[in-house]
């Protein structure tokens, strides 16, 4: 499969496109202001104090700071400039901690549209003006696409190893080897892992649900009720959070309506594989892609908003994937509407089904313990890549140096974002060490 990115790494967007995201993150600001959805799954939990009156928007605002400036400067920036291609850490983050920042409902909107125009306006000269320095860092950063893409399409054996064990994870992983040998042979220009990605996690499902209906068939048998739920005390405030978010149905609609209209563009990602990916034009691909990661984080975004009152601002990211296949931004709005909808109704239906479904639930706790730890590696290994491309033995030795220093000083940098955020801090001082004639840019 190709490595070189079709689409390059221009951000120079189309005045619809410029539009479309400001107006996204003017309204997604404006929800977050209203505790009614933020994109950080971390973050959500700390709303329901918030709804209640337990803790003030600064202190909340402080939360959601912490929790995602790292991802904003060390993984969602270093991704949009190396791919051109927008991602949620860059878009919604930022978002969720203006909205929550600003004291005044009409100004949330107004912080939000901001930030989305430096976004839209800010992204391309900064890239312009790295691509014209002597160590294109920005160029390098493209290495770490194949790492990311192959890497990734492992995360179901992990998955499964974990939940299953070796047996299983042994046959997933020799299975999930094969169909990538047997699609670069016989369709060499599909994204390699695409099928294998698809079997592993079928596989995955397959084996929760079967062990569910076997342990349900047992407790039958022991003569256990079905009456877990009913008896919970958690049921009151899962249904009274969900109440809360049928009441903003149409705002939650036109909010789906927006972030599927976003990836209909094709100037956007919803994830590192993905970024690649729509940056290479194989958005039947992306799709997969994001597609199998909905299972992962399906059960925590349903629990989290069943107990905090606050939704995911891509809700369960269906609509990502969904979007990257609508043939126009019209079709689009409208399928991202009513995906939303029937999200936010059926919210505490799923959450019953969840608690029926232990197995199922466990795995997709499994499958995002298993996608970090393959980005992990995969965004490690690609930055080294980079650091190497730009400034051989040296740019390693300065990438992984600060990285290996974020891991001494306790990690001030999220380690998913340190490697990326490296590889700018140590390309802008192999620049500077240009300029002071102490290094020769590597060639090519």
């Amino acid at each position: 499969m190709s490595t070189t990115l079709a689409a390059g790494t221009s951000l120079d967007f189309t005045l619809a496109q410029q539009l479309t995201v400001i107006a996204l993150c003017a309204l997604t600001a404006y929800i977050s202001h209203m505790a009614l959805a933020v994109f950080n799954d971390g973050v959500r939990p700390f709303l329901l104090d918030f709804i209640q009156g337990r803790t003030t928007r600064s202190a909340t605002t402080a939360v959601s700071f912490g929790l995602s400036a790292g991802f904003i400067f060390g993984l969602g920036a270093p991704m949009a400039l190396s791919t051109g291609v927008l991602n949620p850490w860059l878009v919604f983050l930022p978002t969720d901690i203006l909205g929550m920042l600003a004291p005044k409902k009409w100004l949330a909107p107004i912080l939000g549209g901001a930030w989305g125009a430096v976004v839209v306006f800010g992204l391309n000269g900064a890239n312009n003006v790295a691509h014209d320095l002597p160590v294109d860092f920005i160029t390098a950063m493209q290495q770490m696409s194949t790492p990311i893409l192959f890497l990734f399409t492992l995360f179901p054996v992990l998955a499964i190893t974990k939940q299953f064990g070796r047996k299983w994870g042994a046959i997933a992983g020799v299975l999930e080897l094969a169909l990538v040998v047997m699609t670069m042979k016989v369709w060499p220009k599909m994204f390699a892992g695409a099928l294998a990605m698809a079997v592993g996690v079928l596989m995955l499902i397959a084996l929760a649900v079967a062990q569910d209906m076997k342990q349900r068939k047992a407790d039958r048998a022991a003569g256990v009720t079905e009456a877990v739920l009913e008896n919970d005390p958690m049921a009151s405030l899962f249904s009274a959070s969900a109440a809360r978010l049928r009441q903003y149905l149409p705002l939650f609609m036109v909010l789906g309506a927006g972030v599927c209209v976003l990836a209909q563009m094709h100037i956007f990602g919803g994830g590192e594989a993905t970024s690649f990916l729509i940056a290479k034009g194989q958005y039947s691909e992306a799709a997969q892609v994001d597609f199998y990661r909905v299972f992962g984080f399906i059960p925590l975004i349903a629990t989290t908003a069943l107990a905090s009152g606050a939704y995911g601002i891509a809700g369960f990211t269906l609509v990502y994937p969904i979007g990257y296949l609508m043939p126009n931004p019209f079709l689009a709005a409208v399928v991202g509407a009513v995906v939303f909808a029937a999200e936010v109704l059926a919210l505490s239906y799923i959450g019953k089904l969840l608690g029926k479904l232990p197995s199922v639930r466990d795995s997709s706790e499994h499958l995002r313990s298993a996608i970090g730890d393959t980005l992990q590696l995969a965004i490690l290994f690609g930055s080294l890549m980079a650091a190497n491309a730009m400034g051989g033995g040296l740019g390693i030795l300065v990438v992984g140096g600060l990285y290996l220093l974020n891991e001494a000083m306790g990690r001030p940098v999220v380690k998913m974002a340190a490697a990326p955020a490296a590889v700018i801090v140590g390309g802008i001082l192999l620049n500077v060490l240009y300029w002071l004639d102490l290094f020769t840019p590597i060639k090519g």
